[in-house]
């Protein structure tokens, strides 16, 4: 039975899995593949933008039935893996498909890799096939053999390539491979099963009430999605746009907010799902107030915290936008999401990232001299581990140990206070940078701010901050201002103010990382 026909339900029971026992629903689909069939639902219906090419959710079958016979005819087998290297576009989304219809697992490198990156991930994985495109395959080493990246959406034969009965095969098989962002070290390959994957799009869709069976066959929404499809969030959007039927607009490349703004216009777009720095640009573009943005009704930001100051740009720069702005919590070790805040809750808790959702637990682990637990999660989103390596966050108990600060209020949100390795310890006190950057985006003028540790010869370490200004704004205005939110001693004594945009890596995220080192390199050779 294909997923298109089984009942997804909303019943919770305990199931147990390798002797860990996971909150699951009782009536869930198995196999990751079989949510195509969902796609035959919406016939004519444009399913993917990409510039001036649209692809409908027909050919997008069609598409991919002709690649899947492709694929197998190559020798790709059951349980192969496959390299998709490339942009966001028609080709990575039929692809993507295409792996899974043919019983593979695609593995989803990351397009900004260098070459050097993209043949040590190659190394690492062994894929039976590498899929790129003109722009990735220049990165591909001579000896791994590569498939052809174009589509043919002329092919009329959808049921060449079967959907795989539901029963018939392992949920706990693996689905797909994607990787770690890098920022805090060397990108990881994350083995999600098909379990773990499907888990999260049920506790997605039950939460906004769009299960399979609450779908209006009428209604659809055009999605905007800036982020690339190797990363989790975003691949996940692409699974849910074919249960309920979504148009996606897909940008290619880095993200460029006149790129965003000339689609929101073009193509009535009504939903967006970005990181803060992305919508905090778009705002600051000159051309925002010129365009027709009304459509936009909804931005789901995740992947930091949301700020007053960020939200009352929103308000007043894209006033169209509801203001429950939903937000959450989650890596791509844990499926990308483990909890979510929506309605009134993201207006009345900003910085808090919600309750967990539905499948989740959350608990804490004390360590010494930090001022809040680690955030502990266990829900059957999770990943069975990382591919090639014996090292694992998740403990036999079945806790994944996320590295994060945080505790929850009376109501059961949950609050990101720091990171365990990311305290700044200046003359023996633990300080959180989280919370003062938090407090710092709050006050009139700052639109950005990234806060570390630099060394000091008598405290050990000092509390350095950079922050985006708009207004003639000083340290010493800036220091009097968190005098009265924070702990002296966790007020910085260095800074940097400028009017440009603060460095981001390729995920759209302030890349603290790289402005630590810049300034740590600078202090060293004596030039700040």
């Amino acid at each position: 039975m294909s997923s298109a026909v089984i009942h997804w339900g909303d019943s919770i029971a305990v199931e147990e899995v390798g002797g860990v026992p996971y909150r699951m629903y009782t009536e869930r689909p198995r196999r990751v593949e079989n949510i195509l069939d969902f796609g035959a639902r919406w016939g004519a219906r444009p399913h993917i933008f990409h510039g001036d090419r649209a692809l409908t959710f027909e050919e997008l079958l069609c598409a991919v039935a002709a690649k899947a016979r492709a694929l197998a005819e190559q020798g790709v087998q059951r349980g192969n893996r496959v390299f998709i290297l490339g942009w966001n576009s028609p080709e990575w989304v039929v692809n993507f498909w295409a792996c899974l219809r043919a019983g593979a697992v695609p593995v989803l490198a990351n397009a900004w890799w260098s070459a050097a990156e993209v043949a040590n991930g190659l190394t690492a994985l062994e894929p039976a096939l590498v899929l790129a495109d003109a722009q990735a395959m220049a990165k591909i080493p001579a000896e791994w053999r590569c498939g052809v990246w174009a589509i043919d959406t002329s092919d009329q034969q959808v049921s060449d390539i079967s959907a795989a009965e539901e029963d018939s095969l392992d949920e706990e098989a693996t689905a797909l491979i994607i990787f770690t962002s890098g920022t805090s070290g060397q990108p990881k390959a994350v083995v999600l099963s098909h379990r773990a994957v499907l888990a999260r799009l049920q506790m997605t869709l039950h939460v906004t009430r769009k299960l399979p069976h609450q779908v209006e066959p009428s209604a659809h929404d055009v999605t905007l999605i800036t982020g690339p499809l190797f990363h989790v969030g975003s691949m996940q959007t692409l699974l849910r746009a074919i249960i309920v039927g979504d148009s996606l607009v897909l940008l290619r490349g880095k993200y460029d907010p006149a790129d965003v703004l000339v689609s929101i216009e073009r193509h009535k777009i009504k939903r967006w799902n970005a990181v803060p720095t992305m919508v905090s640009r778009l705002l600051d573009h000159p051309d925002v107030s010129r365009r027709d943005l009304s459509s936009l009704k909804s931005i789901s930001i995740g992947g930091a915290p949301v700020h007053a100051e960020l939200m009352q740009r929103i308000r007043t720069g894209l006033p169209s936008v509801s203001p429950r702005i939903p937000t959450g919590y989650g890596l791509t070790e844990n499926g990308g999401q483990a909890t979510a805040a929506a309605g009134s809750e993201s207006i009345e808790l900003l910085g808090s990232t919600g309750r967990p959702l539905s499948c989740v637990e959350i608990m804490f682990l004390v360590h010494p001299g930090l001022p809040d637990g680690e955030i502990l999660l266990r829900s059957p989103t999770q990943m069975s581990g990382y591919y090639g390596m014996d090292e694992s966050p998740i403990d036999p108990q079945g806790w994944l140990h996320t590295g994060d600060l945080g505790r929850l209020d009376e109501k059961g949100n949950l609050w990101i206070t720091g990171r365990c390795k990311d305290m700044i310890i200046r003359g023996g006190e633990n300080i959180a940078p989280v919370a003062i950057e938090r407090e710092l985006v709050a006050i009139a003028g700052v639109v950005e701010a990234v806060v570390f540790g630099v060394p000091h010869p008598d405290l050990g370490e000092e509390v350095m901050a950079i922050v985006m200004v708009d207004s003639e704004l000083t340290p010493a205005y800036l220091q009097a201002q968190l005098r009265t939110k924070i702990a002296s001693f966790a007020v910085p004594s260095r800074w940097r103010l400028q009017r440009e945009p603060l460095l981001t890596n390729p995920a759209g995220k302030v890349d603290k990382a790289t402005l630590s080192a810049q300034v740590r390199s600078e202090l060293l050779s004596g030039r700040s």
